[in-house]
């Protein structure tokens, strides 16, 4: 996986999804390795430095040969404007080709968008970490990939690594503040490094809708991508198998 240099949430919830799954699934296993590029503030400026360190970092992997890479930072990409992360992905594996690896590249931004469809839905809220601006960025990104944002709600934190430290717990307060009357499911972490997965099944009790998050939507990807069913307990809808 190729995370930002101050991610501290991917490295912690996805190799948590994984474990589970070893335990509901005996005979599966599972090894993680990541790769940073570096980014402090959610910025623009910064988002695109970031970006610009994905084929180095995605070289530094290769040498591991994996069976799947993800770049995972879901609005540096999509606040580099619809559909970018086709030509994301696509940068990335001609890095690893070049470097010998034939692993299949998912990024958490296409992910998302599959995540929903692998759903079957199209009107969804979210739940950003985000300022304002930069959740208009993805509210954008949805929309023109065919997905309508209901609502949305912005937590303006700009600090990365204080956005890591955003308590899972409070978003099952958080979406109260959401009107959901149209939504068929709820995004409740937009976003790679605002930690959710703790309240993803509770959450989803609660309302009655699919919940996901950018965790549980790349998670989904990574095991589809290895032919394995996308199944981890307590993860959510898109992870009930």
């Amino acid at each position: 996986m190729i995370v930002p240099s101050s991610n501290l949430t991917m490295e912690t919830e996805l190799p948590r999804m994984l474990a589970a799954r070893e335990t509901a699934i005996p005979g599966e296993w599972f090894t993680f390795h990541a790769a940073r590029a570096r980014m402090q503030h959610v910025t623009p400026e910064q988002l695109r430095a970031m970006n610009a360190q994905a084929e180095r970092a995605a070289a530094e992997l290769a040498d591991a040969r994996p069976d799947v890479v993800a770049t995972a930072c879901l609005v540096a990409i999509m606040a580099q404007g619809p559909g970018y992360h086709c030509a994301a992905e696509k940068d990335i594996t001609n890095v690893l080709r070049a470097e010998g690896s034939h692993a299949p590249v998912v990024s958490s931004a296409g992910a998302l968008l599959s995540g929903i469809a692998a759903l079957g839905v199209r009107r969804v809220a979210i739940i950003t970490p985000y300022m304002e601006p930069l959740t208009e960025a993805v509210v954008a990104y949805l929309t023109d990939a065919g997905v309508e944002v209901v609502d949305s709600l912005s937590l303006r934190v700009p600090d990365n690594l204080a956005v890591a430290r955003l308590d899972p717990a409070d978003l099952r307060k958080h979406h109260r503040r959401l009107d959901l009357s149209r939504a068929e499911a709820l995004v409740l972490s937009a976003c790679v490094q605002m930690p959710s997965l703790a309240s993803i099944q509770p959450v989803q009790d609660e309302i009655g809708l699919p919940v996901l998050s950018a965790a549980t939507a790349t998670t989904h990807r990574i095991l589809t991508e290895l032919g394995l069913k996308p199944r981890v307990p307590d993860a959510g809808a898109l992870l009930s198998g």
